[in-house]
Order: structure tokens, then sequence, then C-alpha cells
């Protein structure tokens, strides 16, 4: 409790709307206020609101990070593969530049 003429360290409102869809669940993050500013930016030039930007960043971020997964694991599957020297020196003529 306050003592007499003592003011909050600080008062905190918070306005929000929420765009309520059946299958998606509410969630809180925390942004600074630079990344809040580019977010809003952002959303702005995209005629979206700040939740489905993030939505789609989220999206595309776990895309490519499960492509790099499968890149990784084509990656190390051909390095467990030894082939053969005669089928390697096949294709090393391809993989040169032409003569002009």
């Amino acid at each position: 409790m306050l003592e007499a003429g003592a003011k909050p360290a600080a008062v905190f409102y918070v306005e929000y709307t929420v765009e309520w869809i059946p299958h998606m669940q509410i969630v809180q993050i925390v942004l600074d206020k630079k990344l809040l500013h580019a977010a809003d930016q952002a959303a702005k030039r995209t005629r979206r609101n700040r939740s489905a930007l993030v939505r789609d960043a989220l999206r595309e971020h776990l895309r490519r990070l499960e492509l790099r997964a499968s890149e990784e694991r084509d990656r190390q599957g051909y390095s467990r593969q030894s082939q053969a020297d005669a089928e390697a020196r096949s294709w090393e003529s391809e993989a040169t530049w032409p003569q002009e």
C-alpha cells in the first residue's frame, strides 16, 4: 500500500484489439521498442495487423529451419556414401567450364 502523497513506481495501461478465431491461441510476446516499431511499420505497409505479420514471419522462419534441417540430413547422407572412383571421374568433365 502506498503512503499518503506517494506515487506508484510505474503504471502501465495496455490497450489491445484481439481478433478471436476459434482455432487460434492468444500468446503474449515481449519486443523491444525498435523491433515493435519496425513490426508495426511493416504491418502497415503490407496492410496487415501485427498478429498476421508475426504469424507469417514465424511460418517463414519455421519453413527455413526445416529446409536447413533437410539440407543437413541430405549432406550427412551423401557424406556416408562412398562413390566409386570411376563413377566420380565420369562426372568431373560435367563440372568444369567448357574450353573456349
